[in-house]
């Protein structure tokens, strides 16, 4: 439903246009139950469901408490291996020693080597989870429980809209989520209005798209690779191209529409034919679905697969600088990325690596020249990676749009400090200079200061508080509760929840997971080995323990991708100290973020012990793993120096995009109270009491405040 789409990603619930009449006992109720998963429901929103007649407002309260708790995973049921988890877990070789004795007062097998995962009893759950809800008292409740606003929005057409636009035409590409998102927003919304521009070309594949399927006018297709794109996600592939996609065929009328496409590009520009030697083979192959040949009224079309297959040659910037560097020309490459200043931005660390002493000033001359061309991410991911490039990395980790890390030994030259300088000061004063001006004074929360900017969507995943990559985020309470769900398609599916432990110096400590239930006070809730109506499995970390790294992990032991799963989360609750209740309870989630990836092992966060408490740092990485049997015993390596240079790496943060705007703008911090006057605030959710005529920028629109 669109409706839960839409409170899902702004807590916003949009207003009902139904009959008026007395809904009060429906708003007491929905206040009664948002509350016990974690909500508040604003004075707006109950007075709306107040007003609405019983049936109306029924309807908006099952739809809003129904999107909340899917939220924060609050749809499923939580059942634990162990019935009195945290207590009453086994040590593990009691626990195994127990699981023999059932074997053999049930008859057992013959004597030989047993493989203990076939034991009795092992891995499936041995009570219900009306027992488990018998065996736990309810929650005891503390002041450190988390409470989410949620507030009443316009009419659900209305927020729609907005959010179609806001997302459509935001600078920042989406994740998995976002795109799906997109996509069920612009059917919507595809006869209603448009976004002025769309920079990020996936959004404009994704709109096209259902344009395309509806027989509605293509937009915003400037570049040959804008048709590949469209003709890989019609055909249910990668918009990205990071994949290989198997083109569908093509009807007739969407094959007129994208050769016209394609005619009208390269007739416009004839040096766009540049692009199509980078994707030739799907060129080829995408040729074969769209017969160009049948439509002689667009011979530039026809230029395209004719580059594809190598009848024709037309030199990229990109490949005219390779032939530069070739040649020890370091001028001459960046007077080739000169026509394409997003690509002669993001090779500014190679072109002043590469440059002699002399000529480094005509390459600081060429990155400064392009700068007021290149969008504003461009800029904030350079303005990030200068940051990082004073001294050698302890690794240079890679992450590709699937999340999969890899790492390797830095071996560039440092950049020198004085260069340093100089870019970090022409970046800064470009981003702040593109900063809106505002009329009123900016408000701060300090916890979003040290949240990463969201330069991409690719760098986070779906859920509920989910931050981006890098980003810091205090931990309160005195105990870290992780748990995973997944619930299996088809075939048996063993996911394992696990913790590493590292030192200060990112060496193993220790670990619990399945093959060691306890480490000291850490405990697992025990091991499942499939789940044919879901399965959940946690583990306790109190906050007292002495390693300076806690990194949950899951590993897939057997059966289905993460990809190929019905449903699968991570999420970590806090609780305070003999704070009681159920294994899961929706009032101390923290975070919930969904298991979407490229690989065999998921690492969603890191814990890290400072000066100053306990704190969060998203990681959003996969490893690729084994096709079965991954446990952490097997990755503590691979994790340790991934965990390690994102933990050391310096990214750009909403703290960082603040005090650029200091110059232009009344910063404040807020203190949690109330301001006098309208303000325009940035935090992570916005408060209930801001004045009227304030403009709000909380998670969900973090991405706006990057500079176009």
């Amino acid at each position: 439903m669109l409706e839960k789409l839409i409170i899902a990603r702004t807590l916003r619930v949009p207003a009902s246009t139904g009959a008026a009449g007395d809904g009060g006992a429906v708003a007491r109720q929905l206040d009664a139950v948002l509350l016990d998963a974690g909500f508040a429901a604003s004075r707006e929103l109950l007075e709306h469901v107040g007003r609405l007649a019983p049936g109306p407002a029924m309807d908006l309260a099952v739809t809003a408490v129904g999107a909340v708790r899917e939220l924060v995973g609050d749809h499923v049921r939580h059942n634990a291996y162990f019935l009195r988890f945290p207590d009453g877990v086994p040590d593990t070789l009691e626990f195994w020693a127990e699981r023999m004795g059932a074997a053999v007062h049930a008859g057992g097998g013959p004597p030989g080597p047993v493989n203990l995962l076939d034991l009795p009893g092992y891995g499936t759950y041995q009570h219900t989870y009306a027992d488990l809800l018998a065996a736990h008292d309810a929650l005891i409740a503390s002041a450190g429980d988390r409470l989410t606003l949620l507030r009443l929005g316009d009419t659900a057409e209305a927020e729609a809209e907005r959010l179609y636009l806001a997302m459509a035409g935001g600078a920042t590409p989406l994740g998995e989520a976002g795109l799906a998102a997109l996509s069920q927003l612009a059917l919507a919304c595809v006869d209603g209005p448009q976004p002025a521009a769309i920079p990020v070309r996936e959004n404009r594949a994704v709109l096209n798209g259902v344009r395309l399927v509806l027989g509605r006018p293509l937009v915003a297709v400037d570049t040959t690779t804008d048709v590949l794109r469209l003709a890989c996600h019609v055909s249910g592939g990668d918009a990205t191209l990071a994949g290989p996609t198997r083109f569908r065929a093509f009807p007739r009328r969407e094959r007129r529409v994208l050769l016209a496409a394609l005619h009208d590009v390269v007739t416009a520009s004839p040096a766009k034919l540049g692009d199509v030697a980078r994707y030739a083979e799907r060129w080829k192959r995408l040729g074969e679905r769209l017969h160009p040949h049948e439509f002689p009224q667009w011979p530039h079309a026809r230029d395209v697969f004719a580059v594809a297959r190598g009848e024709r040659r037309v030199p990229s910037p990109a490949g005219r600088a390779e032939a530069a560097f070739r040649t020890g020309d370091v001028g001459a490459a960046a007077s080739a990325l000169s026509t394409a200043p997003g690509l002669l931005l993001r090779s500014a660390d190679r072109l002043l690596r590469s440059a002699p002493a002399d000529s480094r000033a005509t390459v600081v001359g060429a990155v400064a020249g392009a700068l007021g061309s290149a969008s504003g991410r461009v800029l904030c991911s350079l303005r990030e990676h200068v940051a990082n490039r004073r001294v050698p990395a302890s690794a240079r980790m890679f992450v590709g749009r699937s999340r999969r890390a890899w790492v390797g030994p830095d071996t560039r030259a440092p950049l020198p400090d004085d260069l340093v300088a100089e870019l970090s000061a022409l970046l800064d004063a470009e981003i702040a200079a593109r900063l809106p001006a505002l009329d009123r004074p900016l408000l701060v929360d300090p916890a979003v200061r040290d949240v990463a900017l969201p330069l991409s969507g690719k760098a986070s995943a779906g859920g509920f508080a989910v931050l981006p990559r890098g980003s810091r985020a205090t931990v309160t309470g005195d105990l870290l509760r992780f748990f995973t769900y997944w619930r299996q398609a088809g075939r048996r599916t063993d996911y394992d929840l696990s913790v590493l432990l590292l030192d200060r110096d990112f060496h193993t400590a220790g670990q619990v997971s399945w093959t060691n239930l306890r480490h000291t006070s850490i405990v697992h809730s025990g091991d499942l080995t499939e789940a044919p109506a879901g399965a959940t499995e946690f583990i306790d970390v109190p906050r007292a323990k002495g390693e300076r790294y806690v990194v949950p992990q899951v590993n897939i032991y057997a059966g289905e991708s993460f990809d190929e799963v019905a449903e699968s989360m991570f999420g970590y609750q806090t609780r305070a100290k003999r704070q009681r209740g159920m294994p899961f309870d929706a009032r101390t989630v923290r975070a919930r973020s969904e298991l979407r990836g490229d690989g065999r092992v998921a690492l969603p966060i890191v814990f890290a012990e400072g000066a100053h408490g306990w704190q969060a740092i998203w990681l959003h990485l996969y490893l690729r793993g084994t096709p079965s049997f991954n446990r952490v015993e097997g990755n503590t390596f691979t994790i340790a120096d991934r965990v390690r240079a994102l933990v050391e790496r310096r990214y750009l943060t909403v703290g960082d995009l603040a005090d650029l705007w200091r110059a232009r703008a009344d910063v404040r911090v807020w203190d949690g109270r109330a301001p006098d006057e309208p303000v325009t605030f940035i935090g992570l959710e916005a408060p209930a009491d801001l004045p009227d005529g304030s403009d709000i920028y909380p998670l969900d629109r973090l991405t706006e405040l990057i500079p176009g």
